[in-house]
């Protein structure tokens, strides 16, 4: 009888516990954003933007910034409500969004960024030496045509900076016909800054931040170019300790 009783008190106890991890876990969203496109296009606006923040209120906000480029941008922000830092300035989403929002809301910014000046002139050097070798010219033409077929495909659906498709499978699938060609060509050549080898970086940033804050029933939302959108979703998917949530429910709210 003692036996019995002693089984049910553990299992009761196991899922108590398993009960108060799983409500603790944290609410997590990846939003693609269009970057120099908030500053034109209506459908997705910087004012826009702003109000899809608001309503999805988040705890922490992981940014597309890198970490050891965030303390001068957040000190130029604060000391005359601007940032020259050079490469936060060029995301509106940041600059005219994110970082004047965090006067008014109780937000955390992490920097998250695997990117450095370094990787990205690197990258564009071979790239460039690519281009012109006469030896690469097939996967040259490959990578060419990859992108004007993703290209012009996006232009047919006529909504590509529409919010709503942008997080939406379709979405994923037309922006990964070039971003696939590109990987498998130019990845490991590019080194550090390959598409895989970028995202490793930029996700090893975001995986640190969801292990600090793991299990804290805290709403974090994660802001990439919509680009890194399909390579994140297929990451986080594979974590149990978060609820990965849509955002469509929140552009809704907007209507």
């Amino acid at each position: 009888m003692k036996l019995i009783f002693k089984s049910i008190f553990i299992i009761s106890f196991l899922f108590l516990f398993y009960n108060c991890t799983t409500d603790k876990k944290n609410e997590v969203l990846v939003l693609g954003t269009i970057h120099g496109g908030h500053l034109t296009a209506k459908e997705f606006s910087v004012e826009k933007l702003i109000k899809l923040i608001q309503e999805i209120n988040p705890d922490v906000i992981l940014t597309e910034i890198p970490p050891n480029k965030f303390d001068e941008a957040m000190k130029g922000f604060k000391r005359d409500d601007s940032i020259s830092e050079p490469r936060v300035m060029r995301f509106p989403e940041y600059t005219k969004v994110i970082f004047p929002l965090s006067k008014t809301m109780p937000f955390t910014i992490i920097p998250t960024a695997g990117w450095s000046r370094s990787m990205a002139l690197d990258r564009q050097k071979k790239l460039r030496a690519i281009s012109k070798d006469s030896t690469r010219t097939a996967d040259w033409k490959k990578y060419t045509k990859a992108n004007k077929r993703s290209d012009s495909i996006m232009a047919i659906t006529g909504n590509k900076n529409d919010p709503y498709f942008i997080h939406t499978n379709t979405y994923d699938s037309i922006y990964n016909i070039s971003l696939k060609v590109y990987n498998e060509l130019f990845n490991e050549e590019l080194g550090l800054g390959g598409w895989d080898n970028i995202n490793i970086a930029h996700y090893w940033n975001i995986e640190k931040a969801l292990e600090k804050y793991k299990n804290q029933n805290k709403r974090i939302l994660i802001t990439y170019g919509a680009g890194h959108k399909l390579w994140f979703l297929k990451e986080l998917r594979k974590r149990d300790d978060i609820k990965l949530l849509e955002l469509k429910p929140f552009l809704d709210k907007l209507k």
